[in-house]
């Protein structure tokens, strides 16, 4: 599980797919920072993991401050899944 940030709004929503380091990641959970305050530019603070880590983040059984950061602007984002109706 890692935290991704995405400068720009790819168009992502909860339980979207996305495809990063050549893998399919799910963002668990998405915090839209800078619409009315800070940068110019929207950013996503997504929870992202595989398919697998789902129950470990519906549980909390991570500590957030302690998951990598990477950092990624939207263009380079791909979308598989904008927003899927898991449940």
């Amino acid at each position: 599980m890692k935290r991704l940030i995405i400068d720009g709004d790819p168009g992502v929503g909860k339980d979207a797919v996305i495809e990063h380091d050549g893998e399919e990641q799910v963002l668990f959970g998405i915090s839209r920072n800078g619409d009315w305050h800070g940068p110019k530019r929207v950013q996503l603070w997504c929870t992202m993991g595989t398919e697998d880590e789902r129950e470990d983040f519906e549980k909390r059984n991570f500590v957030p401050q302690w998951l990598d950061v990477e950092r990624v602007d939207a263009a380079d984002v791909t979308v598989v899944d904008p927003a899927s109706a898991r449940t």
